[in-house]
């Protein structure tokens, strides 16, 4: 029995380490990363608590060295991924009774995991298998993951402490119920943190999960799972499959039991699932709960009177860091053409002092991007650029897959601002520049919201007080997170939340209150303390 007021301990971001030479944290996630380098590990389904092999295997690979066998993974056949919703269910008569502190414990005890013992596993994990720079990996696989399990518990004290004004003789009480049913979540391969949220933010809201992580991410992403069950999650309550992304969602929503999806990934993919689910509304118990955070085409604009280093830097940090292989990551810019040369010059002399490699050299500023696949769509682009005759490559536009998926930084100048590469997501190190008229401010704001059919991200740089607000008003809904002399990625659980709208996603702002408030279905309960005992109301006489 629980007769205390209990309240979660007060969330602060973990301070992120610098890795820095002859620092005793750079010699230990590097001693780890040979560690799981060189071992061939086998990634097992995971379905109610146990480790199963499937019909047929995969090989993991580093995306900087694709040789190079990591080990394998089990994929998942129809009947496995129907017992995984089966034990998902049969999970929810406990944990959904479980009190809410009980819940917040153990993913209290995940986040103190990962910023203890399993520091240096999951970010070398996540630099091998999605090749991140030990930097990036630290903010994602360890950081923002911890921040995420512990901010959420906190906001889920607070949203369960959010109650009705009671008036005399009645008390009136909102209970916050998971959803009925089971959550489908289908995480990318891009950061590590997004892929532990997914599940565990609706876990926490006393719901079960069914979790597909990218093919490409697997390698982290047993490491996530691992973390859970060091921290004592129950059996059943999040529950791991991999395989064919179609089958697995196939089946998923064919379930009666079906009660919402959380999803980060393509804008196409997105649509696809939620066509699904509307085909098959009449089949549900209830209706679905469907939260996704999707592409972007994010921008930079410098007003003519923006500092010129910063707004350089910002290009190279926002568009370059891994890669560009975020939904936030610059992609566009506008410059005035007052100072676009010198701008342009100070990024390509920013560039030309970095390094691309393996990211267990941590000299290395820029590695590998994720697959064939995508190596392959950002050649095309850049060699399309090389043919046509609005546009060029200003500095990079090199690239090698020989030992690696390695493309240099590349920045494409334009002439025409409704290029391709202005519009469409390549979600690669490649961002493209357009200089507009110094005179034409407003007409270029309006051409930014214009532009894209995303909405997730955007960056304005000015020291002109006027001309900022001028862009907050016009772009009010051009981006989800919108920065102000800042670069368009970074994103801080409890800090910024982060989300976007029109084909960005659902804007249901991950790190907040607003996301976990989709995993509940609330329960308004009004007690009455002296029942009335006749039907006649004052004004009969």
């Amino acid at each position: 029995m629980n007769n205390s007021n209990i309240n979660i301990p007060y969330p602060s971001n973990e301070p992120i380490l610098d890795y820095a030479p002859g620092s005793s944290e750079r010699t230990s996630v590097l001693k780890t990363y040979d560690q799981l380098y060189n071992k061939k590990s086998t990634v097992f389904l995971k379905i109610n608590g146990e480790n199963l092999k499937g019909d047929s295997t995969k090989k993991m690979t580093p995306p900087h060295q694709h040789n190079h066998i990591l080990g394998e993974y089990h994929i998942a056949n129809k009947d496995q991924v129907n017992d995984a919703i089966s034990s998902a269910l049969n999970a929810r008569n406990k944990w959904s009774k479980m009190h809410w502190t009980r819940r917040a414990s153990i993913f209290l005890k995940a986040a103190d995991l990962l910023a203890g013992p399993y520091r240096d596993k999951i970010n070398a994990a996540t630099m091998i298998a999605q090749s991140k720079t030990v930097h990036q990996a630290e903010i994602d696989a360890a950081c923002e993951l911890i921040d995420f399990l512990r901010f959420n518990a906190f906001y889920m004290q607070e949203i369960y402490q959010n109650q009705p004004e009671s008036s005399s003789g009645m008390w009136n009480q909102l209970h916050y119920r998971p959803l009925e049913g089971f959550i489908y979540s289908i995480s990318p391969f891009n950061f590590t943190a997004i892929s532990g949220n997914l599940s565990a933010s609706a876990a926490l809201m006393g719901n079960v999960v069914v979790w597909k992580p990218s093919d490409h991410q697997i390698f982290s992403a047993q490491v996530v799972m691992e973390v859970f069950e060091a921290a004592g999650l129950p059996d059943g309550v999040i529950n791991m499959v991999m395989g064919d992304p179609e089958m697995i969602t196939n089946t998923i929503l064919a379930s009666e039991n079906f009660a919402g999806v959380h999803y980060t990934g393509s804008t196409f993919v997105f649509q696809d699932i939620w066509k699904k689910i509307g085909s098959n509304i009449s089949n549900y118990k209830t209706y679905p709960k469907i939260v996704g955070e999707t592409g972007g085409k994010d921008f930079i604009i410098a007003h003519p009177t923006a500092n010129i280093k910063e707004v350089a830097t910002a290009i190279v940090r926002g568009a370059f860091e891994y890669q560009g292989q975020k939904c936030s990551a610059a992609s566009r810019v506008y410059l005035p053409k007052s100072t676009s040369k010198k701008i342009l010059s100070e990024v390509k002399r920013q560039l030309d002092t970095i390094k691309m490699g393996p990211p267990n050299d941590l000299k290395n500023y820029i590695t590998a991007v994720i697959h064939e696949e995508a190596f392959d769509r950002i050649v095309e682009s850049i060699e399309k650029v090389k043919s046509d005759n609005d546009a060029e490559i200003y500095c990079g536009g090199e690239y090698d897959k020989s030992i690696g998926y390695f493309i240099s930084p590349t920045v494409v100048t334009t002439t025409n601002p409704n290029y391709f590469s202005m519009q469409k997501e390549l979600f690669g190190p490649l961002v493209t520049v357009f200089s507009y008229d110094d005179k034409k401010w407003k007409e270029t704001l309006k051409l930014v919201d214009k532009t894209s059919i995303y909405a997730l991200t955007g960056a304005v740089f000015s020291e002109d007080r006027y001309a900022i607000d001028e862009a907050i008003t016009v772009l009010e809904n051009c981006a989800g997170n919108f920065y102000l002399n800042d670069k368009p990625t970074g994103a801080v659980v409890g800090q910024q939340p982060f989300g976007g709208a029109r084909a960005s996603g659902t804007n249901d702002k991950a790190g907040s209150a607003f996301n976990l408030l989709r995993w509940v279905s609330p329960r308004m309960i009004k007690e009455n303390f002296i029942p009335v005992t006749d039907y006649k109301y004052p004004f009969l006489g």
